[in-house]
């Protein structure tokens, strides 16, 4: 997806100018405390930019689903202390994202200040892309950036209805999105090969038009997670009591079908860590078929082994998806070890969000990265090669 056509942070004029900030700030919650503010911390560059330019700052997101109405468990209150703390300054919060008190509130923002409105979901024209709220939002700045690649997706009224409200020289990418696009795009367009992308989670169904996709850009796809069971099911496979969408096998088949025709190979686990349930002690490992009463619920060894060397030989590597159910003890080996695998490559390696990032966060294993998306449905979709409206917003 080309970004010749949308205006860069870096050529925006921000001196004086109120700057209208879609920012990301969905961050996992328990309770009132952030449990992972990296969102939050990847924003900081563009927001810096911005101020050291002398602009004011007004910030939108949303925060979980809160069912189209103000909800105290959903406040982004927590989000604006953090911030307030990373970039050691005040951050306003006022206690709605439009009506005249927020239109005050902006109107009356010096240079150097910073607004975070209050969650925009508690409103239900945010996921309509409401007209009327997205002129209610416009009308809060001067210029547009959007720096929330994770919902760049989405055709909701911040992202869509409220960019195209901006003449094209007032509406930018921000510094995250810039860098998101960068890196997605060369990885798909111009990758160093060979191109290995390792795909797993829990359905099939999430991945079959990226599957499509990978089959004509990958030199090697590796399959791993209980999507895996779907293929191998269709394949002729006994999987046991493993997880199948069984009204996804046609489309399974068509997929190992189009495999026999492509440049790229598509690898399947040769072993499987399995148990009698999810809630096991500990898992046991089979190679081959697996009997009734079992599940598979990660990759085993020799796959651990297969897969890590084809990361290993790769020059570009792009993972989405947990090779198990690495959530839990007995079932976290094979995600773990396909970081650890990807930290060691000496390969260009994008993780596309979601548990995959997660993963890699949780085995220390951030900084041995080259990029890791903050958006997990938005990268599977720019992989897949569909229009993000967000970005399509963004444009001339």
């Amino acid at each position: 997806m080309s970004i010749h056509i949308i205006t860069d942070l870096s050529d925006a004029a921000l001196a004086g100018q109120r700057v209208f900030v879609r920012v990301d700030f969905n961050v996992p919650m328990e309770g009132s405390t952030i449990t992972d503010d990296a969102r939050i911390q990847a924003a900081l560059p563009t927001l810096r930019y911005a101020l050291d330019k002398g602009a004011s700052l007004i910030l939108a997101s949303h925060l979980g689903r809160p069912k189209a109405r103000p909800t105290p468990e959903f406040s982004l209150e927590p989000a604006a202390a953090r911030l307030s703390e990373l970039l050691g300054q005040d951050v306003i919060l006022p206690d709605d994202c439009i009506g005249d008190g927020v239109q005050k509130l902006a109107a009356e923002l010096e240079p150097g200040q910073v607004m975070l409105l209050e969650n925009l979901r508690f409103h239900a024209e945010e996921e309509k892309n409401d007209p009327a709220f997205s002129a209610a939002l416009a009308a809060l700045a001067d210029t547009y950036v959007n720096d929330a690649f994770g919902a760049s997706h989405r055709a909701h009224a911040s992202v869509v209805g409220a960019a195209r409200r901006f003449a094209f020289d007032r509406r930018a990418a921000g510094l995250l999105i810039k860098r998101e696009l960068d890196f997605l795009g060369k990885a798909l367009e111009e990758p160093a090969r060979p191109f290995v992308a390792v795909l797993g989670g829990a359905k099939v169904s999430d991945k079959i038009g990226v599957i499509r996709a990978l089959l004509k850009k990958a030199d090697t796809i590796l399959v791993g997670g209980a999507m895996a069971y779907t293929l191998m099911k269709a394949r002729g496979g006994q999987v046991g009591a493993s997880m199948v969408e069984a009204d996804r096998l046609d489309e399974a088949r068509s997929i190992l079908e189009l495999v026999s025709t492509s440049r790229a190979t598509l690898l399947l686990p040769v072993d499987h860590v399995v148990a009698g349930s999810i809630d096991a002690a500990e898992g046991s490992v089979v190679e081959g078929a697996i009997g009734a009463e079992q599940a598979g619920f990660d990759i085993g060894p020799r796959t651990v082994a297969l897969f890590g060397q084809k990361v290993a030989e790769a020059g570009t590597v792009f993972w989405n998806g947990p090779m198990g159910v690495f959530e839990r003890a007995p079932f976290a080996a094979g995600t773990m070890a396909m970081a650890r695998a990807l930290a060691e490559s000496p390969a260009v390696t994008v993780v596309g969000g979601g548990d995959s990032a997660s993963a890699i966060k949780e085995a220390g294993l951030l900084d041995a990265i080259t990029h890791v998306s903050t958006g997990g449905g938005a990268s599977l979709e720019f992989v897949e090669g569909q229009e993000l409206p967000a970005i399509v917003a963004l444009r001339r």
